[in-house]
């Protein structure tokens, strides 16, 4: 009998171990990023960030009074690190006026990326002070959530996350256009 609910409570707390084990490996334990699975359901945003919706970030957009910038990736694209000049795979369409930093909202970033994304950033902020900055990606994923902390860790104010991204923009009837990575 013993040995029965030794058994049965070990099978129940099996997947619940093997599930917080997944859980943990999602995000970087010491920077809080999140490091796989960009995915999913994302909670509130990080701390010194506001989170917006679709009618504030389409306010601020038609007004042309925020810095949008998409950290939307790059699937198959090559950036040479000398020029900072990427290669497409394929073409990519983003909220019109948007500066594209693709690969910045990885919880791991390759070499070069961290430094390219905020040198940008700090340039973008101050040719317009007094903007705040748009982060944003797709609906229910992590890399702009990623972003926005990255940039308040850099000493940003003002960070706005558009968490709904491109999907929302989409959902508002609003138009996209083709889009190629900063290059500065």
């Amino acid at each position: 009998m013993y040995r029965m609910r030794l058994a049965v409570t070990v099978a129940l707390l099996l997947p619940v171990s093997a599930a917080g084990q997944a859980t943990e490996a999602l995000f970087d334990p010491v920077q809080g990023y999140r490091v796989a699975h960009y995915r999913g359901v994302v909670g509130p945003a990080p701390e010194g960030v506001v989170r917006i919706d679709g009618k504030r970030a389409a306010r601020l957009w038609r007004r042309r009074a925020a810095i949008f910038i998409d950290v939307n990736p790059a699937p198959g694209a090559v950036r040479d690190a000398g020029t900072g000049k990427w290669t497409l795979a394929e073409p990519h369409r983003s909220i019109p006026g948007a500066h594209w930093f693709p690969e910045a909202g990885r919880g791991v970033l390759a070499p070069g990326i961290e430094r390219w994304f905020l040198a940008g950033t700090h340039r973008l902020r101050r040719a317009h002070p007094r903007r705040p900055i748009i982060l944003f990606c797709l609906a229910d994923c992590w890399m702009s959530w990623n972003a926005a902390l990255r940039l308040e860790r850099a000493g940003h104010t003002e960070i706005l996350w558009y968490a709904d991204g491109l999907d929302g923009w989409r959902e508002q009837g609003l138009s996209l256009s083709a889009i190629t990575p900063s290059r500065r």
